[in-house]
Formats: structure tokens, C-alpha cells, sequence
């Protein structure tokens, strides 16, 4: 049984070093301009320390330059195509087919993969990618179990395929959307989407035969959410993907939080260990349970068992998580007073658990004390007021850097 790549997004060099310490093989990521999310933190210096980071681990980074390209952006692909050539990047995704071209050319020692951007939806269309260079092929959120296993088995072993199994699905077609371009004058497709099928609409119908008179259409006292579908989570079905031979596994997120990727790559990272470990013992309910306490907009299989499936359409608007948040990073650990770095509100009595890399159980304790980190203080309660802000507190177990600490709301 082949074990597949678990590929985590990687927003900057910090969660990069998150996605890696919590069983991610690889991260992609992406130029501050090329790639579908401008907003990702990755500047050039953070894409050479995460590579160099990556490779001493001996794990890899891909680097996305998957935007639909303008004639006037070809110079600067160029730039990028040969900088990442000379990084040793291990891939490059890519949709546009004169960038593919380009990548050939300037960025020749590199592998390509085919973004999901380009709609790869059947065994012809990655064939033709892979007599076009690519050596791996991104398959469209859009296709059911059936399809990605024709696709598999009708193509060369030596191309290589991957697929989500968690995160945001887009309403347009594999993220092809031009909504955001259309409403705000951001293009999704140049990596500047401003996700407007996650806004709030009022929508209105027409009374029959009374043009002009206008009905609401409401969901709730809010409006509706038409656009925004439920999140995508295929942990029960790791079982299937893995013994269909799928290459890659992929998380959608480079702009979540690290609290998100520790979360959400130690679940899956355990699951696919655990089933081809022991396959007739997988139970994906306590894996379920760690993604559930991340925010959601709902979960939902998608197309992945049946082309019918409506039930990601029970729009669930914004993201929601009602009891657990990120509380905070081990900075030092010491047995008397660990520095933690806080991301929420945090007080004595406090409920926290420890995200323990490599094992789906946390660690559960309760805040005894908290001490100033400048002062050494002791303090009742900590509010997020700068950047970096920092407490000490008394871990009940040894920990290390960047383990990640959820508080119980």
C-alpha cells in the first residue's frame, strides 16, 4: 500500500515550520504576485528560508505561480520562473498554458505541476498535460471517487496526481470564478479575489404579474449566504483515497491561521498513518472531532461519493467554531514557567489543551498561574495588546517550541 504526500499550505515561513513539525511531507506556497493569494505572507526572503528549511528536513516545497497571465506579466514570470529555478523548489503549479511554456524554458530542472486552476477534470486532459511536460496534474474539486480512480488508472504511473481533502470550496469552478472581479474589481484569477460568495446578499424575487413589486427572499434575520458553501473534509474517506492510489493529498488554506494548519495536518497526518498501519481499525470519528474544533463553515464530502450531492449547499454563511480558539505557541519551555505566545484572551481557570504532534489525543490541564513575561508578575488574566505578546504559565507536560495550545471557550 503506497503512502501518500500530505500537502499543507504554507502562508509564511512561520507556518511553514508549523505545517512541517505536524507531519506535512510538503507545503506549497506561493510569489507575493504570481500566485492566487497575494495576501499570503510569502515575500521572496521567507520562499528561500522555508525551502531551506524544508529540504534540510527532507521534505518539499512547491511554489505556485498559477495565475491566468496578461501579455504584460510575462516579463516578470520570467523573473520568478528563473529565481525558483536556481532555489531548487521541487515543483511549480501552474495553469495558464503559455506560463507552462515558460516554465520550460527558464525554469527547466523543475517539475510541473497543473493547478486545479486549469480544471483538470479526465484522463485526456491530464494525458495532454503530460505530454506537455507536467508531472503532476491537480484534479478539479468537482469530480466524484469513481472519476479520479479512471483518471488514475487511465494515465502513465510517472504522472502523478493530487487532489483536496479538506478546506474552503470555491463557487466558481475549481476556483475559477470572475464574481470578485465583476463585484469589486478583484480578480480572482490574478490572485486578488475578494471572496464575494462569502459576503451577505439580500436577494428580492419578482411577484408574477406585478413587475416592480419586489419579495425578499430571506434565510434569516441576517439575509442569506447563498454563495457560500460548506468546507470540504474527506477524513472518513482516507480508507478509499489512499488504496486508489491518489499520489498527493491536499489542505487548502494558505492564508489560515497556525492554529488551523497544527490542527488540521496532525488529524490527517494520524489518520493516513493509522490506516495503512492498521486498516481494519480506522475509526475516523476521533479525527473528525480534532478538525471540528477548528473554524468551519460546516463540513461537508462535496462531489467525492455522489455527482448529486446537494448537502454543501445548506449555506452556513460565516465561519463559526463555538468552543474552542487558538490560545497560543510555546515560545520556551521550562518546568517552572514556559513563555507562551498568546493569540486570544487568557485567565486563571482557563481550559486549554496541547496539540501534540504525531498523536490525536491532547493534553487537557487547567491554567494554575500566569506571570507577566517582562515582570515576572504574577497576573490573573492576559490580553492579546501587541505583536508577539508573550505570559508564562506552568505546563503540566514537556513541550516544545512552536507546539500549539487551543483554549476551551
Amino acid at each position: 500500500m503506497k503512502k501518500p504526500e500530505l500537502l499543507a499550505p504554507a502562508g509564511s515561513f512561520k507556518k511553514a515550520q508549523i505545517a512541517f513539525l505536524y507531519g506535512a511531507d510538503a507545503v506549497y506556497a506561493g510569489t507575493s504576485s504570481l500566485s492566487l493569494r497575494t495576501r499570503a505572507e510569502m515575500e521572496d526572503d521567507d520562499l528561500v528560508k522555508t525551502i531551506k528549511y524544508a529540504h534540510e528536513l527532507g521534505k518539499k516545497v512547491y511554489v505556485a505561480i498559477n495565475v491566468y497571465a496578461l501579455d504584460n506579466m510575462y516579463e516578470e514570470i520570467k523573473s520568478q520562473a528563473k529565481i525558483v529555478n536556481e532555489l531548487k523548489v521541487d515543483g511549480i503549479i501552474v495553469a495558464d498554458g503559455g506560463v507552462v511554456e515558460i516554465i520550460k524554458q527558464e525554469a527547466p530542472d523543475i517539475d510541473i505541476h497543473i493547478s486545479t486552476q486549469a480544471n483538470t477534470v479526465s484522463y485526456h486532459s491530464a494525458n495532454f498535460w503530460h505530454k506537455n511536460g507536467a508531472k503532476r496534474v491537480i484534479l478539479s474539486r468537482e469530480l466524484n471517487k469513481e472519476q479520479i480512480k479512471d483518471i488514475v488508472t487511465h494515465t502513465p504511473m510517472r504522472l502523478e496526481t493530487e487532489i483536496f481533502i479538506h478546506g474552503a470550496i470555491c463557487f466558481g469552478y475549481s476556483g475559477r470564478c470572475f464574481l470578485s472581479d465583476f463585484l469589486a474589481g478583484r480578480s480572482a484569477n490574478l490572485g486578488d479575489c475578494a471572496q464575494s460568495c462569502r459576503w451577505a446578499y439580500n436577494v428580492y424575487v419578482e411577484e408574477a404579474n406585478k413587475p416592480g413589486n419586489l419579495m425578499p427572499v430571506e434565510h434569516d434575520e441576517k439575509g442569506t449566504y447563498i454563495f457560500s458553501s460548506k468546507d470540504l473534509c474527506l477524513i472518513k474517506e482516507i480508507p478509499e483515497i489512499v488504496e486508489m492510489g491518489v499520489d498527493s493529498l491536499k489542505v487548502e488554506g494558505r492564508l489560515k491561521t497556525e492554529y488551523y494548519l497544527a490542527t488540521v495536518i496532525n488529524a490527517y497526518r494520524n489518520a493516513i498513518d493509522d490506516y495503512i498501519n492498521a486498516p481494519e481499525q480506522y475509526d475516523y470519528t476521533k479525527y473528525l472531532n480534532e478538525l471540528e474544533k477548528t473554524k468551519t463553515r460546516g463540513l461537508t464530502t462535496f462531489y467525492f461519493n455522489d455527482r448529486n450531492n446537494k448537502d454543501f449547499q445548506e449555506y452556513e454563511g460565516k465561519q463559526y467554531n463555538p468552543n474552542y480558539e487558538f490560545g497560543g505557541k510555546v515560545v520556551k519551555y521550562e518546568e517552572e514557567k514556559s513563555v507562551i505566545e498568546i493569540r486570544n484572551r487568557l485567565q486563571v481557570g482557563d481550559e486549554l489543551e496541547i496539540i501534540i504532534p504525531g498523536q490525536i489525543e491532547c493534553y487537557k490541564f487547567k491554567i494554575d498561574q500566569l506571570w507577566d513575561a517582562e515582570t515576572e508578575e504574577e497576573i490573573q488574566f492576559v490580553n492579546p495588546g501587541k505583536a508577539n505578546q508573550c505570559v508564562k504559565m506552568r505546563l503540566p507536560i514537556p513541550v516544545k517550541e512552536n507546539w500549539i495550545i487551543r483554549r476551551k471557550k
